[in-house]
């Protein structure tokens, strides 16, 4: 069987390379619906883009590589297209955008636009053998115990990273590059929750706070939630992309809260009150009670001075801690690091050495912040292949 283009991975990237590249395109992929990733994410009403959408919230190797697509597929090109499509969405905070209804809205617009350009999709389809020769592609997959050879002049990889396996995530895209003799740089979970010692802080868990985290490469501040296993919330799951195994991150338990001034008035109007009580007014009981020993918190504000207070204060202010690790591909939201970007146009996406073949979405060495960059990255990568493949064939 001939085709134009064939796509693997039907998620978010790959679906939006389906809708633009035109010709006879075949979508394939090993689930058993499209865009499951999509499904999950945002707590069932997908996380879909930010506002504030910017080349500098992405990591890379080569931080230049996403601004030509990010560009040319905006954050608004997005928004204009769910709007024509009526979903409704709102703003949750910092810029990012969620589905007031579910995010299998999201899946049928993109599946939509994907049949619009009589596009077709293969589901429960495994790829068994994947050749270069010839100028294009020879691919044997298997459906529903049948055989099938396809031959193809452009082949998109969209398969995605390592990011929970469960969905059936795995290091395929990584297994055809070096099959290419492409790069592939270091990979590791990112937007991942970080762990520590073993009941380090289950005294603590389920308290969630605003907190400045951050560990000389990043900072941000977000929610911080202290759980059995260690720390995860926004806040962690950003500066985890930032983090490696041996270093230690900051904490601000109180940002921009002008803790000090409020315990020194408090100690003129109340100073018999205890230390730990009038700390309570600014963070959680849980977490003072927690915090009281190391800090040796303890008698009347009356009896701290100016001095002992700023100390204490500076201690909330900069808690340093080191994590053990963090929770793996098992919960992380993606991959970091991926497919080396030095083999491939920033515009068209398609790979320098290997005519035809293009990589998008997270397969590639890009990796987002958290708060819907990394979905804005799938439409923008797979917008700028698909118009590519369109160009470059005629269609």
């Amino acid at each position: 069987m001939r085709f134009d283009t064939i796509i693997l991975g039907a998620g978010a990237a790959g679906l939006m390379c389906a809708a633009h590249a035109g010709g006879r395109t075949l979508v394939i992929d090993h689930a058993r619906a499209p865009g499951e990733k999509i499904r999950i994410s945002g707590g069932g009403r997908c996380n879909f883009t930010n506002l504030y959408t910017e080349a500098e919230n992405f990591l890379s190797h080569n931080p230049h590589f996403p601004k030509s697509a990010l560009a040319r597929y905006t954050q608004w090109d997005f928004i204009d297209l769910v709007n024509r499509y009526g979903i409704a969405w709102h703003e949750k905070t910092l810029g990012q955008l969620f589905c007031d209804d579910r995010s299998t809205q999201i899946v049928a617009m993109l599946v939509a636009e994907m049949e619009r350009a009589q596009a077709t999709l293969w589901l429960r389809t495994q790829v068994v053998e994947l050749a270069h020769r010839d100028g294009g592609f020879t691919l044997q997959v298997e459906r529903e115990g049948v055989r099938h050879a396809l031959i193809c002049r452009a082949l998109v990889l969209a398969t995605g990273g390592k990011s929970i396996p469960k969905m059936g995530a795995s290091g395929f895209a990584y297994d055809v590059a070096r099959q290419f003799d492409l790069a592939v740089t270091e990979t590791r979970p990112a937007l991942v929750p970080l762990t520590f010692p073993e009941g380090r802080f289950a005294p603590l868990a389920g308290v969630s706070i605003p907190a400045r985290v951050s560990n000389g490469k990043a900072a941000f501040l977000e929610g911080l939630l202290f759980t059995h296993r260690g720390l995860s919330g926004p806040a962690i799951l950003q500066i985890s992309s930032y983090w490696r195994e041996g270093e230690d991150i900051r904490i601000d338990l109180a940002p921009d809260s002008p803790v000090m001034e409020a315990l020194r008035q408090a100690r003129q109007t109340a100073g018999r009150v205890q230390i730990t009580t009038a700390l309570c007014q600014h963070l959680p009981a849980r977490l003072v009670e927690y915090l009281a020993p190391q800090l040796g918190l303890s008698g009347r504000l009356a009896d701290h001075s100016d001095a002992r207070l700023a100390e204490i204060c500076a201690a909330l202010g900069d808690w340093p801690l080191i994590p053990s690790g963090s929770e793996g591909y098992r919960t992380a939201e993606v991959t970091l690091g991926g497919i080396a970007t030095d083999g491939f146009s920033s515009t068209t996406m398609e790979c320098s050495t290997v005519a035809g073949f293009y990589a998008i979405g997270e397969a590639i060495d890009v990796t987002g912040w958290l708060g819907g960059y990394n979905f804005q990255w799938a439409w923008a990568s797979g917008h700028a292949a698909g118009k590519a493949i369109a160009a470059a064939q005629g269609t």
